[in-house]
């Protein structure tokens, strides 16, 4: 297919595969981060990691929404459907996620919380005008990508009058998460492989003052397989001519300001949290969006009393860290084991952009025996 084809080219991939060998160091090693889910799978999908010389580096970033979650975000959902007895709406990948005592939204509904699946706000919205006696709370969770259609759902409910309508909000934000990764002790990177959708919503010019601050080239980059290489090469060159830009690969789709539109409706609807707990990372200050004071009626936690709680990660599971770029799912004795994508024990193998969702579809094989060899 035209636009999709011309992306995956085998001689293309081999011709950047040959100039990414010819122009990285062999002296050195090169360290780069594709913060967004989507890469990862991209990456181990189409063999990229293969293409490249062994001292080029992919590590693997926090950029999955529902996997930088944290369990006590999802606890308080399940007592919103359990306690309060509202029509909870959310996206599939939430549903397999377990929360504190390996719950999940399907063993919370298979209990009798009434949880529905939905692609899309205006699913819910048409929820809560099926169901006019019932109260219906949206789970909104995402990055900028996600975010101003969650927006525009608030806004329709109200100039619709559906007052039964309200969104529980855990969406967040790209670059102070970014900026959080390269001041945290553990991780040495050389550059980051930017986000494609969230930068579609952004736009460029939203990373560079931190690419200015901490001095980490990033390129923006798409999701087909060339993307991926020539970002890899626009890095290598970066690094090896000292270089800390923000370029962007992805210049179909991605422009220097953005879509300034959806950023409206996101200031309309939204300000920022203080601060915010991230799966991995921890409470990361001005990280997440919450609803606006003047708008508290759509907003699930002004409208219900959600119980303080403390929630646990299940023991063993390495998810936190891998999220941090610190580990690899091979590094996880419950990988392949005692967690699959049947019988999760964390997030990142539930999700679609999680990274041990990637190994275990592309490279199970692979990861099982290294884990073995390391045993």
């Amino acid at each position: 297919m035209k636009y999709i084809s011309e992306f995956r080219d085998p001689a293309l991939a081999q011709s950047l595969a040959t100039a990414i060998a010819r122009e990285a160091d062999p002296a050195r090693s090169y360290a780069f981060m594709e913060f967004c889910g989507g890469h990862t799978h991209a990456i181990f999908r189409y063999g990229v990691q293969d293409l490249v010389p062994s001292n080029v580096r992919f590590v693997h970033g926090p950029g999955c929404p529902v996997c930088v979650l944290p369990m006590r975000r999802l606890d308080d959902a399940l007592e919103l459907a359990e306690r309060h007895g509202v029509i909870l709406a959310t996206y599939g990948d939430m549903m397999r996620v377990p929360g504190s005592g390996r719950r999940s939204m399907l063993t919370a509904r298979s209990a009798g919380a009434d949880i529905r699946m939905v692609y899309s706000p205006l699913d819910a919205l048409a929820l809560a005008r099926d169901n006019p006696d019932r109260q219906v709370v949206f789970m909104g969770i995402g990055f900028e990508t996600t975010t101003p259609a969650t927006g525009m759902a608030i806004l329709t409910a109200r100039a619709q009058g559906l007052s039964n309508f309200s969104v529980f909000c855990n969406h967040v934000l790209t670059p102070p998460a970014m900026a959080h990764v390269l001041a945290a002790p553990g991780v040495a990177l050389d550059g980051f492989l930017g986000p494609s959708h969230v930068s579609t919503v952004i736009g460029a010019g939203a990373y560079r003052p931190l690419v200015a601050h901490y001095g980490r080239p990033m390129v923006i980059a798409g999701f087909e397989p060339l993307d991926v290489l020539q970002s890899v090469l626009m890095l290598i060159r970066q690094v090896n001519e000292g270089r800390q830009e923000v370029e962007n690969q992805y210049s179909r789709v991605v422009t220097e300001a953005g879509n300034t539109r959806a950023q409206a409706v996101i200031e309309e609807v939204f300000a920022l949290r203080d601060t915010f707990e991230w799966r991995g990372l921890g409470s990361v200050p001005d990280s997440a969006r919450a609803i606006r004071p003047e708008l508290a009626d759509f907003d699930a936690e002004a409208r219900f009393t959600i119980s303080e709680k403390q929630s646990r990660e299940v023991k063993s599971c390495e998810c936190p860290a891998i999220l941090r770029g610190v580990k690899q799912p091979k590094d996880c004795k419950l990988f392949g084991k005692a967690c699959t994508p049947e019988t999760p024990m964390g997030a990142c193998m539930v999700s679609s952009e999680g990274s041990c969702a990637a190994y275990y579809t592309y490279r199970r094989a692979e990861t099982m025996a290294e884990m073995e060899a390391a045993e």
